[in-house]
């Protein structure tokens, strides 16, 4: 394993990892979701965008060059970008929606989570089919 395979892999858990502590928190419904951030941002709206991100960008970190990488990068962007979109779709800080505007930011939100699961998993087939497969098969 080269050493960027294995720096890659560190960084890549830790997102994942901090991925996980948000995905926990939400399904659990930990009290401290509900309290307010300065500004009167609910911490489980940082936390979700937060999770997001991390697990989108361990895809971006896994990826290697070319289409994977890309479209990593442009699911890493739909994640940060997922909260100031939900605030906008809402009108408020605790995405309080109104107006039939639910509808369409369970979408925005469904399209946000499920390209931030997929992609961490497409990166490691990438990296296992580029990196690994070629080694194995060297040691026949």
């Amino acid at each position: 394993m080269s050493p960027r395979w294995k720096i890659d892999a560190l960084i890549a858990s830790g997102l994942l990892a901090l991925g996980v502590f948000a995905i926990g928190s939400l399904v659990t419904g930990a009290p401290y979701l509900e309290t307010a951030l300065p500004g009167g941002l609910p911490l489980g709206n940082a936390i979700t965008a937060l999770g997001l991100c991390a697990i989108a960008g361990s895809g971006a970190v896994i990826a290697r060059r070319g289409v994977v990488r890309r479209i990593a990068l442009a699911t890493l962007i739909v994640a940060v970008a997922w909260l100031p979109v939900s605030i906008a779709m809402a009108g408020n800080l605790a995405l309080v929606f109104s107006h039939g505007h639910g509808d369409a930011w369970i979408a925005w939100s469904a399209g946000a989570v499920i390209l931030s699961l997929v992609s961490p998993v497409v990166a490691l087939a990438q990296r296992l089919v580029l990196d690994v497969l070629p080694r194995l098969s060297r040691g026949r």
